[in-house]
């Protein structure tokens, strides 16, 4: 059964079409790569997956339940909106770090005021806050941070920043994380150190959706990569056929860049 099924997802922004008639699905675990061009529709499709823009067509399915249908009034309110955004995590190109906290704190945030609007916050406050911290104390270990929870934003490199923004992505237990081009604003000699984070994450059995122009790590850690052009998904396939084998010609210019 697919975890994620997207069908005919189309997303304009005035007389632009920016997705045209988008179409996947994946698999519980599964590793998917989207690459492509800038401005080809990658970032607006992760957008659309969190539900920071909605599509004008088109319809989102996670675990065989309806998130989102063009045709449907009921499935866009605006209530149910950030519901529905926990669902997918979403790992930015720039950190979105709040400077005034540590990394802890960052971890901790959102899973904090979540709880607060839980009925027994009041009377199961210390224990509550004290389980959040513990979790995002683990996963700041995870990610390779354990002697950097005190540390502000300001105090860390730009790929220690990124790997709290994971940890704090991971926080709130997505069914499906995303990566928008995690590794863009890095410098060369720190984006292996969050390329190496990402995939040790594989191995949690965690299904994750990487928009990337790393084109050796999509092949490595992918289980199927997405070839997106001008807002239409021109190719589609495991990771050699699309990497060392395209078909289209589209696929075979944008991949001769980096060779």
């Amino acid at each position: 059964m697919s975890i994620l099924e997207v069908r005919s997802l189309k997303k304009s922004f005035g007389a632009t079409e920016v997705l045209k008639d988008i179409s996947f699905s994946m698999e519980k675990g599964q590793v998917l790569s989207i690459i492509g061009s800038s401005g080809s529709g990658k970032t607006t499709l992760l957008r659309c997956l969190n539900f920071l823009e909605l599509p004008d067509g088109g319809s989102i399915h996670v675990n065989s339940e309806t998130l989102f249908d063009a045709s449907d009034a009921a499935t866009q309110k605006e209530r149910e909106l950030r519901k529905k955004r926990l669902r997918f995590g979403l790992v930015f190109q720039s950190f979105n770090l709040f400077p005034q906290y540590t990394a802890l704190k960052n971890v901790m945030l959102a899973k904090e005021l979540l709880a607060r609007e839980l009925p027994d916050y009041k009377q199961n406050k210390k224990a509550t806050l004290e389980r959040i911290r513990q979790e995002a104390k683990d996963l700041l270990e995870q990610v390779g941070l354990a002697q950097r929870m005190g540390n502000y934003p300001w105090q860390l490199s730009g790929g220690q920043q990124q790997r709290v923004a994971i940890a704090r992505a991971l926080a709130l237990k997505p069914e499906i994380l995303c990566f928008d081009e995690p590794t863009s604003a890095l410098d060369p000699e720190l984006t292996g150190e969050v390329l190496r984070v990402i995939q040790s994450l594989k191995s949690s059995d965690l299904t994750m959706i990487i928009v990337t122009h790393e084109m050796a790590f999509a092949r490595d850690v992918s289980d199927h990569i997405i070839f997106m052009d001008d807002g239409v998904i021109v190719e589609q396939g495991n990771p050699e056929d699309i990497i060392n084998n395209p078909r289209q010609d589209r696929t075979i210019q944008f991949l001769a860049r980096f060779k």
